[in-house]
């Protein structure tokens, strides 16, 4: 009897270490700790990152190279926002001392998850205090490393 190794498709379950990094480094990685748990399909991972995914074997260890925007697409002016404090405050964002490079945490309007931004600046003005913030994703517009170790696929 053979048997035969799965390889990932659309809708595959996973079981995974992953290793994110660009120009400044590692950015995530499980490798350290338990293994990622995903259904590919879902949004977990960026489209480009599932896409790289498609047709591994299960057992594989390997490293894929993206060019800059590829990963998680370009940066963008537009995800940069001011937000005056009283708006971190009225979304549950705690009231405490913030520095620039900071990663704030914000509920999705669903409640269901977190999305986050990078504090780049502050400003006083007549209408108080507000944080200028960058939405984009870390690696938005930078080349990104991808170390992945398929364990399972189901």
């Amino acid at each position: 009897m053979t048997s035969t190794v799965a390889s990932v498709s659309p809708g595959s379950f996973l079981t995974l270490h992953y290793r994110l990094s660009g120009p400044a480094g590692v950015v995530v990685s499980t490798f350290e700790g338990s293994p990622a748990t995903l259904t590919l399909g879902t949004g977990q991972l960026s489209p480009a990152l599932e896409a790289a995914l498609l047709g591994l074997p299960e057992g594989t260890h390997t490293t894929i190279e993206m060019p800059a925007g590829a990963a998680f697409g370009e940066r963008s002016a537009d995800m940069q926002q001011w937000l005056a404090r009283q708006e971190l405050i009225d979304m549950g964002v705690e009231n405490e001392e913030y520095a620039v490079g900071d990663v704030l945490h914000f509920p999705t309007p669903d409640g269901q998850g977190q999305f986050a931004g990078v504090i780049l600046d502050f400003r006083t003005g007549a209408k108080g205090d507000a944080v200028k913030l960058d939405f984009n994703h870390p690696l938005a517009g930078h080349p990104v490393k991808f170390e992945v170790q398929l364990i399972g696929v189901l």
